[in-house]
């Protein structure tokens, strides 16, 4: 048993099985001998309601999301390549294939786990990094991806060229493009940020709130633990008190015949000797 091993069992159940399983995975480790596989068994999280319903897409639906993360990689390097045209189909299969895997979870969420859903997904579309970890379906948290343009390459693979500011560039727009059709893409670019922005702040408002009810759920259920525990514990020493006060009343009455007994010895040889 190791800890990959612990993690993909724990992360595959509801967040309200996973405290007694995950205490229940750091006892056996412990019994057997590993008491760093048990501390490090303990440190792991409880996910959040969000972060499990994207680990239950990536257990129960592995075919759905690899067509979305498939997605975003074609277009990370269709951005990289400056190619508007693939960058233009892309973000419209990008809308359609995020929603039809969200969907599979969605109505089982609240709004505000629903939309870290869609805030995860999408983290997994613009950065490899996040992808892998939706693939591997162990997150505690929902993910974040902070930007306009999808995560640089690794190494290997060329970069977005940059402006004089050390911006990354858009890609250039498609020739032919009318003044007016450019301005109403900023717009409508603007519209979305800001849209953007505006959710993301009510995710961060709604996940703080989910992790703090987890958090408390946690030790909610630590101090019900601790209490069991102690009670057990308590009563084994009033038990053990209560066999002792009776063994020291045993131990008075042979005192107490003891000396009676030595008494009498005593007079029994004084009539002897007389």
């Amino acid at each position: 048993m190791d800890l990959d091993e612990v993690s993909g069992r724990l992360y595959g159940l509801a967040p309200a099985e996973f405290t007694a399983a995950r205490t229940a995975e750091a006892a056996a480790a412990k019994e057997a001998g590993n008491a760093a596989l048990a501390r490090e068994i303990g440190k792991l999280r409880k996910p959040t309601v969000s972060a499990w319903a994207v680990n239950r897409i990536s257990r129960e639906h592995p075919g759905e999301l690899d067509e979305l993360l498939e997605l975003g990689r074609e277009l990370r390097e269709a951005w990289q390549a400056h190619d508007a045209g693939a960058l233009a189909e892309l973000t419209r299969r990008r809308g359609e294939v995020a929603q039809r895997v969200a969907g599979l979870v969605r109505e089982e969420l609240s709004p505000a786990a629903a939309a870290e859903v869609d805030q995860t997904l999408d983290a997994a579309v613009v950065d490899a990094g996040a992808a892998e970890e939706v693939r591997l379906g162990r997150l505690a948290k929902p993910l974040r991806y902070s930007g306009f343009a999808p995560a640089p390459a690794p190494p290997g693979r060329p970069a977005p060229r940059r402006r004089e500011s050390g911006t990354e560039d858009e890609p250039a727009p498609a020739r032919g493009k009318s003044d007016g059709d450019s301005a109403a893409a900023r717009r409508r670019a603007e519209e979305e940020a800001s849209a953007r922005r505006k959710a993301e702040a009510e995710a961060r408002k709604a996940r703080e709130r989910e992790e703090a009810e987890a958090a408390h759920e946690e030790w909610s259920q630590a101090l019900e633990e601790a209490e069991r525990v102690h009670a057990k514990r308590a009563g084994k020493v009033a038990r053990l008190e209560a066999k002792l006060a009776k063994a020291r009343n045993r131990l008075t009455e042979t005192e107490q015949r003891l000396e009676v007994t030595r008494r009498e010895e005593r007079h029994a040889r004084r009539r002897l000797d007389r």
